[in-house]
């Protein structure tokens, strides 16, 4: 594509402006705040190593999950959420920030939900720190709610596979003793 200039020689600026805005460029918001968090991710487990990039975006996965489990507890005019209630939760933010989560199962001791897109989408792919996000945000609004969650990411897209699937123990049962995941205790 050749320069647009005026007659001085110099690029007319409003033209230039209208060529650069019609450029066929993926860039919006949504896909730069992903790639944002994916780097970000990445520079973590190249610099620090996996577990430690985990540990820091599990503190702010921890904060996100104690701001979301606020917003339904005030909006469902209630103190704390039932079993039920948490599970649809979990759902329901999935979906508003475009996960497609759903409940496989739950009974007392166990919620078990699956997935076939991850809302960073393909940014998650070989970034398995940022799965994080999901076991805190899911573990901390179950034990401010239940008293007690451990998370189980069982699958996970960032690990390559076609989908996610995450286990919610409610109860220290010798199952969830046994699941590999992280534990989390209520306010």
């Amino acid at each position: 594509m050749s320069e647009v200039r005026s007659t001085s020689g110099t690029a007319d600026p409003a033209q230039l402006a209208k060529t650069i805005e019609g450029l066929d460029i993926p860039l919006e918001r949504d896909l730069f705040l992903r790639t944002l968090i994916r780097e970000l991710a990445g520079t973590l487990e190249e610099i620090v190593g996996y577990e430690e990039a985990a540990g820091y975006i599990s503190l702010v996965g921890q904060r996100i999950g104690e701001w979301i489990d606020s917003l339904y507890r005030a909006k469902l005019n209630v103190p704390s959420l039932s079993r039920p209630q948490v599970a649809q939760v979990l759902v329901d933010l999935k979906r508003r920030i475009q996960g497609d989560f759903s409940v496989v199962e739950q009974d007392d001791d166990r919620i078990l939900l699956k997935s076939a897109s991850c809302p960073f989408a393909d940014k998650v792919v070989g970034r398995p720190s940022m799965c994080m996000m999901t076991s805190n945000v899911f573990g901390v609004i179950a034990a401010n709610n239940l008293g007690y969650a451990k998370v189980a990411l069982e699958e996970t897209i960032a690990e390559g596979k076609n989908g996610c699937r995450v286990a919610v123990y409610l109860q220290r049962s010798p199952a969830a003793l046994a699941a590999a995941g992280r534990e989390y205790y209520g306010r």
